[in-house]
């Protein structure tokens, strides 16, 4: 394949040009209504999210992030209160623990599905005096073990606030939506995201009217009525132009899962072919977690690991389609795909826990080691919609022939 083949990370371009009337048409609609704080149109828009999520209750904010930071002050985390999370994720997941003064207790992922380990989260929470909430991520679009978190929980008397950034559409082992299971759910519209606008934009869904309400006053500096205040909250509106743009892209989500998925199935049978196992097979004989090993997988064949399926009735919406290899190949397997135009993201190079923000919690290199050796050995291929088959006929080759001829690099 030559390497005048372009396969950016991902194509927003290409999106707009198949809906640029309509978009258009929206952005007009919200500039002669001179309406651009909340009202009808992020109205509009917390109805159609809540009817497409099955849920009562949508609430728009600002951001993703503003998402979680807003579900733990509706359950009155304060400072001191421990929040169980990921290591693995990203830094918004923790981050939103700490601004408020809370600790964020880190477990470990299941290395399979790159989620958070419910048997790693038990082994945590026996650890802590102050636990106020569980905090999954459904990471890359696949569900995390939501039945598993609902029993702790429950044991726990602890709610669970789901990080659905990634993951809106998608559907656990159960069949239900990702961030309507636990008593809130937080989606982020960031653009890159499956679901994105033209800025930053969030929402936060629950099936509690009390707890609606709560994030409702909570968006807006605690006031109800207007310029009076029984709580602090802080300033997360989500704006009426973004509402309108989500508005007109929510009509097509599926159609773009669709093709997410038709492309996450073409790789997967592509590498499947060359050799590849998926994530439920280590790379080296477990539980041997070095960074080191080059060569074949375990079982032999190409050192490469693909997403693990998600069964009906779940649903794998693939926000990113990421690949596992061996520490010592990849990143000089990332160089070589951008010397052949092929984009690539690390998701995510280094975990919370060893963050230098984080030292103080005192988990040094090798208490989570699951994490770690994920933080070194992923990489996101693109998986966009867009994607011509020519395309992704050039990522396979070019990721086979570099890993079939156990190239190094990068380290």
């Amino acid at each position: 394949m030559s390497p005048s083949v372009s396969v950016p990370l991902l194509d927003l371009k290409a999106q707009y040009a198949s809906i640029k009337a309509e978009i258009a048409a929206a952005l007009l609609r919200v500039v002669e209504s001179q309406h651009f704080i909340l009202g009808p149109e992020v109205e509009g828009l917390e109805a159609e999210i809540a009817k497409y999520c099955h849920t009562p209750h949508a609430i728009g904010c600002a951001s993703g992030s503003d998402a979680l930071l807003l579900a733990l002050m509706a359950l009155n985390v304060k400072p001191g209160d421990q929040v169980l999370c990921p290591s693995y994720t990203f830094f918004a997941t923790a981050g939103a623990i700490s601004r408020l003064g809370a600790i964020p207790v880190f477990a470990d992922i299941d290395p399979a599905t790159y989620n958070l380990d419910p048997r790693a989260a038990r082994q945590a929470a026996a650890r802590c005096q102050r636990l106020k909430a569980i905090l999954p991520v459904h990471l890359f679009g696949l569900c995390a073990d939501m039945p598993a978190f609902e029993e702790l929980a429950a044991e726990l008397k602890v709610p669970l606030v789901e990080d659905a950034a990634q993951a809106i559409g998608s559907a656990d082992s159960r069949g239900r939506q990702a961030g309507t299971v636990g008593a809130i759910g937080c989606y982020s519209f960031f653009p890159s995201k499956n679901l994105g606008c033209f800025g930053d934009g969030g929402m936060m869904a629950t099936s509690d009217p009390a707890l609606a309400e709560k994030l409702r006053v909570l968006r807006v500096h605690g006031s109800k009525p207007k310029y009076y205040h029984k709580v602090v909250g802080v300033n997360s509106r989500l704006d009426a132009l973004q509402a309108a743009v989500l508005r007109v892209k929510l009509k097509y989500l599926d159609s773009w899962t669709a093709a997410r998925q038709k492309n996450a199935a073409y790789y997967d049978s592509a590498f499947r072919k060359a050799g590849a196992l998926d994530s439920s097979a280590p790379l080296a004989p477990h539980p041997t977690l070095s960074p080191g090993g080059r060569g074949q997988g375990e079982g032999g064949g190409l050192p490469l690991r693909i997403p693990l399926p998600a069964p009906a009735p779940a649903r794998h919406i693939y926000n990113q389609y990421v690949i596992r290899v061996p520490a010592s190949q990849r990143d000089g397997l990332r160089e070589h795909l951008k010397r052949q135009n092929i984009g690539t993201e690390i998701y995510y190079p280094l975990p919370l826990h060893r963050q230098e923000c984080f030292q103080n919690l005192g988990l040094g290199e090798g208490s989570l080691p699951h994490s770690e050796a994920a933080a070194r050995e992923t990489l996101a291929l693109p998986v966009y919609p867009e994607l011509s088959t020519e395309q992704m006929q050039h990522v396979v080759q070019t990721v086979t022939d570099f890993l079939g001829r156990g190239q190094t690099g990068g380290h």
